[in-house]
C-alpha cells in the first residue's frame, strides 16, 4: 500500500504541474489588467522633451480623448510601432502624447530627429517617475486617456491597427 502511495503522489504532482503550465501557456501576457484603469493619470511635474525645455504638468495634458504612448530610444519594439503612430497623429483623429521612459535626452531627441516626431508633446521621464507611477512594465506601452484625464485602457506591447481599433473600440464602449 505504501508503495503505491508513493508513485501516486508524484504522478499526482506531475499532472498538476502540467495542468497549470497548459493553462499559463494560453494567456497573452500583454492582457495584464492595471489597477489605475478607471482613475485619474497620476500627477506629475517633468521636463518636456523638445528645444525649449520646458516643465510639463498633468495641466498641459489635452483637455480631450489622448493616447500616452511610453517609449524610449533603446526599445526595439517601439520603432516596430513608430510608423503607426505617425499616421494616427497625421490623421488627427486623437492627440499622441509621448512618455519617453529611462533615455538620455540627447538620445531621445536624435531618434525623433531621425524617425520622426509623432508626438504633439513629449514628457522626458529619465528616472522613470511618472512610468513607475503608471505601473510600467516596459517599453512600449501606451494608455487611452479620455477627455477628463481618467486611464480608459492599457496596452502592454508595440501597437498594431488591430490595437488600435481596440482602443478606440474602448473609448466608444465608454460613452454613455
Amino acid at each position: 500500500m505504501k508503495k503505491k502511495i508513493f508513485f501516486v503522489i508524484p504522478l499526482a504532482l506531475f499532472f498538476i504541474m502540467v495542468g497549470f503550465l497548459i493553462i499559463g501557456l494560453q494567456l497573452d501576457p500583454r492582457k495584464i489588467p492595471s489597477p489605475l484603469i478607471g482613475k485619474k493619470i497620476p500627477r506629475f511635474n517633468l521636463v518636456e522633451l523638445s528645444t525649449s525645455g520646458s516643465v510639463i504638468t498633468n495641466e498641459d495634458l489635452p483637455s480631450t480623448p489622448f493616447l500616452l504612448n511610453v517609449w524610449a530610444s533603446w526599445c526595439g519594439a517601439c520603432l516596430q510601432e513608430h510608423e503607426l503612430l505617425k499616421k494616427i497623429s497625421d490623421s488627427d483623429s486623437i492627440k499622441v502624447i509621448g512618455l519617453n521612459y529611462k533615455d538620455s535626452y540627447s538620445e531621445a531627441t536624435r531618434w525623433l530627429l531621425k524617425y520622426g516626431d509623432p508626438y504633439t508633446k513629449k514628457i522626458f521621464d529619465p528616472e522613470a517617475n511618472l512610468g513607475l507611477n503608471l505601473g510600467v512594465y516596459g517599453v512600449p506601452e501606451t494608455f487611452l486617456i479620455d477627455e477628463n484625464g481618467i486611464i480608459v485602457y492599457k496596452h502592454i506591447g508595440p501597437l498594431t491597427t488591430e490595437t488600435y481599433e481596440n482602443l478606440l473600440n474602448q473609448l466608444e464602449n465608454k460613452k454613455p
